[in-house]
């Protein structure tokens, strides 16, 4: 479940920035009314964006849930470490040192 979720997740908004990205500025329409070439709208001069900003809305509504849903399912779920079922090594003691040879070099000299 939690894959689906991630995956319509990823695909909606991919797609709401491919839809963004298809819209124009507020401010390119003026040009284009005083003569200033075409309109560079891809379905004519106002249909494209009324279905451009409804499918953007959405995708929002979209992205908005499945982020509320991801984070719902992510905090509900125990947590699970790597390290569970391994045991803990015991701990290493080294003997202490032997005084020993320092004792044999002085009766040498």
């Amino acid at each position: 479940m939690d894959t689906l979720i991630t995956v319509l997740h990823v695909i909606g908004a991919v797609m709401m920035i491919v839809v963004i990205l298809l819209q124009s500025g507020k401010g390119a329409a003026m040009g284009s009314g005083l003569g200033a070439g075409s309109s560079q709208t891809m379905f004519g001069s106002s249909g494209a964006s009324n279905i451009l900003t409804k499918m953007t809305t959405g995708l929002a509504i979209l992205f908005m849930l499945t982020s509320l849903t991801l984070a719902i399912l992510s905090t509900s779920k125990k947590s699970k470490s790597i390290m569970e079922g391994v045991s803990q090594p015991a701990a290493e003691t080294t003997p202490p040192a032997a005084s020993e040879p320092a004792e044999e070099e002085k009766a040498k000299d």
